[in-house]
């Protein structure tokens, strides 16, 4: 692969380095889930229902109940690998684990939790955000604009918006705010790079630096066809 700079907007070491720690998320969780699988109870109750809608035998419905704790695994990682790409970016900061919030750029004015996907929070801890964010901007970054990032939106839309999660307790929302916002990825991406194809451009390079990674040829991975889909039915 060419060593080049790959993407005008992360240098190639953060961007080997984020992708490395998922790779090794994946593989420690790929052997776990073969060592460890009954470690959490399986559903009984859920294997006979799935696997016999499904049409498929029990034994074929474990291999993937085994892939969906890998993925459960993953999407935690995938947060985090999305949280250190932005803070890679010229000028943002990740402010690592244990903050109130995920990443910050001082010259534009923005602080920002990022979750992986749209449901990776719980409608009553997206109250507890919208709070978080709210003592931030009110205590210490008073002139700062707040984002709650959903890389993965619930649907193929594009959209910067005030965020207003319901309490499920109250029923109520939370006030609107100008201030505080809810936000997809791609255009997070793009307001943080100053590029508005940035996380495309991500998606579309990854495959090279994973099969480097794993010393594997990726070229016929990316010339199925699903490969560019699976991009732009998310966004």
């Amino acid at each position: 692969m060419d060593k080049k700079q790959l993407l005008a907007f992360i240098d190639n070491k953060s961007l080997y380095r984020e992708v490395g720690k998922v790779i090794d998320v994946a593989k420690k969780s790929a052997k776990d889930s073969e060592n460890d699988l009954f470690k959490n109870v399986i559903d009984p109750f859920s294997a006979i229902f799935d696997s016999l809608c499904q049409g498929i035998g029990l034994n074929e419905w474990l291999k993937g109940e085994k892939s969906r704790q890998v993925q459960k695994t993953l999407q935690n990682a995938l947060g985090e690998f999305h949280q250190e790409i932005i803070g890679s970016i010229m000028g943002w900061k990740s402010m690592g684990k244990g903050h109130v919030f995920d990443v910050m750029n001082e010259d534009k004015k923005i602080i920002a939790e990022v979750k992986n996907k749209y449901n990776t929070t719980k409608g009553n801890h997206k109250t507890a955000i919208y709070d978080d964010l709210k003592g931030q901007i009110k205590n210490k970054y008073g002139d700062f604009t707040a984002y709650y990032v959903e890389i993965i939106p619930r649907k193929r839309e594009m959209y910067n918006k005030i965020f207003t999660p319901p309490d499920n307790r109250t029923g109520k929302r939370r006030p609107k705010n100008e201030k505080i916002r809810v936000i997809d990825g791609k255009s997070f991406y793009a307001m943080a790079s100053g590029d508005a194809d940035a996380l495309k451009k991500i998606y579309l390079v990854l495959p090279a630096i994973i099969g480097e990674i794993l010393g594997k040829s990726v070229s016929d991975f990316t010339k199925e066809k699903l490969f560019s889909e699976l991009f732009d039915k998310a966004y």
